[in-house]
């Protein structure tokens, strides 16, 4: 007999594969006896570890992720081809599951940041070329393609220029949600503690127009900030070495800037998600719920979000929410997202996508109840729209696609001062002014993407690390990674082109 599979819970239907199986092995199920499998199994797949009548429910996690479209014996591979989604029935349940996580016997952590005068931290120090509209995107690009390379070795201080630019900003109704969800994306990222200086650029004739980000944003008076508008300048050749110009100016104040130690409860920690498999649920999403837990112990904020990806267990979450109003919160934007959904000809079980189901993953209900993991176990302190901003410390949802590029710059436009995200297939997700920290969920993993991977978490199906002590070795990156040490993703320079602001309403 030989080591391969996991139970999660001991009332569970099913175990995961550790490792691939073949037809006829015999396994130990812990507390459950020996095991004949009955058909290969992939790594991070479902396999039964009791017979199961066609309409059974199946349990994994000690909860319902969807019930049998068929008869399914013991040692059988369980997945899409015998396993469908079903809808949750039961009533929903508020505050009768709240936890406030406490900080462990020791110092209090702090980290080396970049005091702002609104008294938020910044954790890199960016200059932003932010859009108004589409039409001024190339403009910017141009202007930011001046700063690559070597010629701001002689600022060290200086992270980079980056240009945040989007395709809408005309063609739009002005007071419709998706005017002020885009508009309240381009405040955020103005006013974002990470950008230590900013030049807004518009065309001119936009309906939304640049003076109305800088006007109504809350940027820092300690940012430094330019405005251009190409027809003014007279075309995008002037404009250019005006904005290089501009972008110059800047260069040595920045530059002066230093880290000072400043408190951990000035992170704020997004939480994202992107290419899970089996193991998500069970490594690298629990390993950063334990640091999400031990930031929120300390008084910061964490953010979780991806609406869609909740579906189904959505009552892990407002059994944990610290008033029903906020609960019912949750709720009202899942009902959003049906309407949504619906209207778009979909339904919220459009997930998982072919990746996760090569992965292991078979419903959505499945997807969630491990994307949830990601927030440990701290009770939920608030519930806010995309890109508002997170003014509350703790656990705080954030209603976004799961979309990952979507999903992030509504996390940053909120405030998010580091993004911690997690894979299981792979993902190269790079997310600036903000560094993204990718946890791998297995070693298999780690080992054949070692330059887009930062943390192995499939150490803890491996047996070499806890759960504990992987959540903790994520916690202390999270720290260092705020103090300054770079990502394997800013190692590449990426996340310029991640910043995708959600696009929702009519084009006109």
């Amino acid at each position: 007999m030989n080591a391969g599979l996991l139970l999660l819970a001991p009332d569970d239907d099913v175990a995961v594969a550790t490792r691939a199986l073949a037809t006829g092995e015999v396994l130990e199920v812990p507390g459950r006896g020996t095991l004949t499998v009955r058909s290969s199994v992939p790594r991070g797949h479902k396999v039964a570890v009791a017979d199961l009548a066609a309409g059974t429910g199946v349990r994994k996690y000690g909860s319902t992720i969807g019930r049998a479209s068929a008869a399914i014996g013991a040692g059988e591979h369980v997945h899409v081809h015998n396993l469908v989604i079903t809808e949750a029935d039961e009533p929903h349940e508020f505050g009768t599951d709240r936890h406030t996580p406490t900080p462990p016997p020791g110092a209090r952590p702090t980290f080396m940041g970049y005091p702002r005068s609104d008294g938020r931290v910044g954790t890199r120090n960016y200059i932003g070329i932010l859009t108004s509209v589409n039409c001024s995107a190339s403009t910017a690009r141009m202007i930011a393609d001046q700063f690559r390379g070597s010629v701001l070795d002689a600022y060290p201080n200086v992270d980079g220029v980056v240009a945040l630019t989007h395709r809408s900003g005309c063609g739009l109704v002005t007071e419709s949600e998706g005017a002020q969800v885009l508009m309240r994306t381009l405040r955020g990222y103005a006013a974002h503690p990470n950008i230590a200086g900013l030049l807004v650029l518009g065309l001119g004739c936009e309906m939304l127009q640049s003076s109305r980000i800088v006007d109504s944003a809350d940027i820092p008076a300690s940012t430094l900030v330019q405005r251009l508008v190409i027809q003014d300048e007279g075309g995008i050749r002037r404009t250019v070495r005006a904005g290089v110009d501009a972008i110059t100016t800047m260069l040595e104040p920045i530059n002066a800037l230093r880290r000072e130690p400043c408190d951990v409860a000035k992170l704020v920690l997004g939480l994202n998600c992107g290419g899970s498999d089996g193991y998500s649920g069970i490594t690298a999403n629990p390993a950063l719920g334990v640091a999400s837990d031990r930031l929120v112990s300390y008084g910061g904020t964490s953010v979780l979000a991806e609406t869609p990806e909740v579906h189904g267990a959505e009552g892990l979450l407002t059994r944990r929410a610290v008033s029903e109003a906020v609960g019912r919160k949750l709720l009202a934007r899942l009902d959003w997202w049906r309407d949504y959904t619906a209207a778009g000809g979909g339904t919220m079980d459009n997930n998982p996508s072919p990746g996760n189901k090569a992965g292991g993953l078979t419903t959505i209900l499945e997807k969630s109840l491990g994307a949830v993991a990601k927030s440990g176990h701290a009770e939920l302190a608030d519930v806010v729209e995309y890109a508002e901003p997170l003014r509350t410390p703790g656990l705080i949802f954030m209603d976004t696609p799961g979309y990952d590029p979507v999903s992030v710059t509504g996390i940053v436009a909120g405030g998010a001062n580091v993004v911690c995200f997690t894979t299981g297939r792979g993902s190269v997700f790079g997310c600036k002014p903000v560094p993204s920290i990718k946890l791998g969920t297995s070693t298999e993993l780690y080992e054949r993407m070692p330059e887009d991977i930062d943390i192995n978490c499939g150490t803890i199906v491996d047996g070499t690390q806890t759960l504990d002590e992987a959540g903790d070795g994520v916690f202390e990156k999270i720290l260092e990674v705020a103090s300054g040490t770079r990502t394997v993703s800013e190692e590449l320079d990426l996340g310029q082109e991640e910043f995708v602001p959600w696009q929702l309403g009519a084009v006109t």
